[in-house]
């Protein structure tokens, strides 16, 4: 097992000398489909495109005014938690949101501070939340991206609004989707990790549960008791506990700031945790692998990791 733990460091040390970059690339403008999907999307390697959304009404519209205007009304999904960490381990419990249903004006009313809540409030629910619970926006930017569709030969499965506090943070994971995370206002910033830096970064498996607020304010973790349990990273990427994961000292991180107007082309399975500036908002567009011969590949190291420890 120890060799198998080697080799699979060195595995992951010739990819970043091999062909990953030391920095997230920037790319200008909306690029040529076919050579996009040749120079990124095959490689699986992240980069920003500059001015890619730069024709999208949403980009001068969304204003807190003008959502209230068009959307204020609409009810919409809410994340609650006490810290701003959804979906993340706390202790030994997966610890998920308290949803809420919330017209918009009341989130927008919290994020502007016109209204004292206690709690991080975060629109985050990915469920294509964005044709499903406001299609009222989708006339301010597309319902795909065109040279992402023809480069993958498919329309998005899901498109996603994200709206919340700078507190909410997204703790670090990995989604099985090509990923385009489109600012629209303020900035994103990430933190990745590509696929081949999985044997240094450490999982557990945790009770599910979810936060609920109660009657005195105070947040509470009740258990999920019939849900199975879940896979997780415990381990905070911007405060690595390096004595009880030793192995993340040979992680290579990228660092990269997304800002209004600019979008991430965020390649399947690599790792990211992200935070926000205050009333960030931001559209991302989720493309199924389906599980191709890359899914396959990264799979095949997951397991490994798993039988290694």
């Amino acid at each position: 097992m120890e060799a198998v733990r080697e080799r699979l460091a060195e595995f992951s040390h010739e990819a970043h000398e091999l062909y990953l970059n030391k920095s997230v690339p920037y790319l200008d403008g909306a690029p040529e489909p076919l050579q996009f999907y040749r120079d990124w999307v095959g490689p699986n390697r992240p980069c920003v495109i500059r001015a890619g959304l730069s024709h999208w009404p949403a980009l001068s519209r969304w204003t807190p005014e003008y959502l209230r205007e068009k959307i204020g009304s609409k009810v919409i999904t809410v994340a609650v938690t006490p810290n701003g960490y959804a979906d993340a381990v706390a202790g030994d419990r997966f610890v998920m949101p308290e949803e809420r249903q919330m017209s918009v004006s009341s989130v927008l009313d919290i994020i502007e501070g016109k209204v004292q809540k206690s709690g991080v409030f975060y629109v985050q629910k990915q469920c294509s939340n964005l044709l499903q619970e406001l299609p009222e926006l989708v006339d301010d930017l597309e319902a795909d991206v065109p040279w992402m569709s023809a480069a993958l030969g498919k329309s998005p499965d899901a498109v996603n609004f994200w709206l919340g506090e700078a507190n909410a943070v997204t703790s670090m994971h990995k989604d099985p989707y090509e990923n385009l995370y489109c600012v629209v206002s303020g900035e994103k910033h990430f933190l990745l990790l590509p696929p081949t830096d999985r044997p240094f970064i450490p999982y557990g498996v945790y009770q599910p549960a979810v936060y609920h607020q109660q009657d005195d304010g105070e947040f509470k973790v009740v258990d999920q008791r019939d849900s199975q349990k879940v896979p997780w990273i415990p381990l905070d990427p911007l405060d690595p506990d390096l004595e009880r994961y030793p192995q993340y000292r040979q992680a290579e991180p990228l660092w990269c700031t997304v800002k209004a107007g600019e979008m991430l082309y965020l390649p399947s399975l690599w790792f990211h945790h992200v935070q926000q500036s205050h009333g960030c908002i931001a559209v991302n567009f989720w493309y199924d692998m389906e599980y191709d011969i890359k899914y396959n590949y990264f799979q095949l190291l997951e397991s490994l990791c798993d039988v290694t420890g």
